[in-house]
């Protein structure tokens, strides 16, 4: 449905290249003018984006009258609005000036993928956790945790990095301009609890309507959500009595979030696929009809 003139991937695709121009501009203040890229400055151009990707779902959301969480597309763009939004509204409090610029890097790369690869985007409007507000609030709120673990890669990852220059003495490149491993290990930890937190609010809401109808949750749906679950809350325990070195806990935090990731295409096939099944029972009993 046109919003404002534009159509909701027009929205979309001028937000990838907002997210994009901003993870550029960054690294290139970064690396070439050796200064640091300001907050403000960061969060001016990823908030604009967010803003454009907003009117973007909301756009599809009025066209097929509901939450866009239909197909790998919407899904994708989901996540990258949660990761997005979690670093507007609580990235700033930790004061870290380039999670900016990975965060844009984030979401412009896993938009333009969502936006190149066409079979994301298929025509067939079966939503893939369900149909009911409570299932779509389950789902909704799933995604974000996704989102929040998405952040919590990015800070992993910038961990990795200043620990490699630490072991490696270097000062050059972004190195200079990260925070020191103690902030990113406190990061990490607050991230982690936000998302377990949020991720078992969604388990909960799930679990009250699907007590009422087991048999309407797919095994793979099932499996793959609370094996996420369970890694997270694993690796949230071992971090909380520090049984596991904070690099470590980087590296099992990027590890989880790849599964995470590939466990949600494995669901939304199994869905689609079930989908087809029940589309060609029907058909074969009005033609027997």
């Amino acid at each position: 449905m046109p919003l404002f003139g534009l159509e909701d991937r027009h929205w979309i695709i001028i937000a990838t290249v907002v997210y994009a121009t901003a993870f550029f501009l960054g690294t290139y203040s970064a690396l070439k003018l050796r200064r640091k890229t300001g907050r403000p400055y960061m969060l001016s151009f990823v908030s604009f984006g967010w803003i454009l990707q907003t009117i973007g779902l909301y756009a599809r959301g009025l066209q097929y009258g509901g939450c866009p969480l239909a197909n790998n597309f919407e899904l994708a763009q989901f996540m990258v609005w949660s990761a997005t939004a979690i670093y507007i509204f609580v990235g700033p409090a930790f004061r870290v000036s380039l999670l900016g610029v990975f965060t844009s890097a984030f979401s412009a790369f896993v938009s333009a993928i969502s936006l190149i690869a066409s079979g994301w985007d298929s025509d067939d409007r079966t939503p893939i956790f369900g149909d009911t507000p409570w299932i779509e609030t389950h789902a909704a709120l799933a995604l974000f945790s996704y989102g929040v673990f998405g952040v919590l890669t990015l800070t992993s990852i910038m961990y990795l990095l200043q620990s490699r220059s630490l072991k490696k003495k270097s000062v050059r490149g972004f190195f200079p301009y990260l925070p020191s491993i103690v902030e990113l290990s406190q990061i990490n930890t607050r991230l982690l609890t936000i998302g377990f937190i949020i991720l078992s609010l969604s388990l909960g809401i799930g679990s009250v309507y699907w007590a009422q109808d087991i048999e309407s949750v797919l095994n793979a749906k099932l499996y793959a959500t609370v094996g996420v679950w369970i890694l997270y809350g694993i690796l949230l325990i071992i971090r909380l009595r520090k049984m596991i070195a904070a690099k470590l806990f980087a590296q099992f935090a990027i590890i989880v979030f790849t599964l995470a990731l590939l466990s949600l295409g494995f669901v939304s096939d199994e869905e689609k696929s079930q989908s087809n099944e029940e589309k060609s029972v029907s058909s074969i009993v009005h033609e027997r009809e």
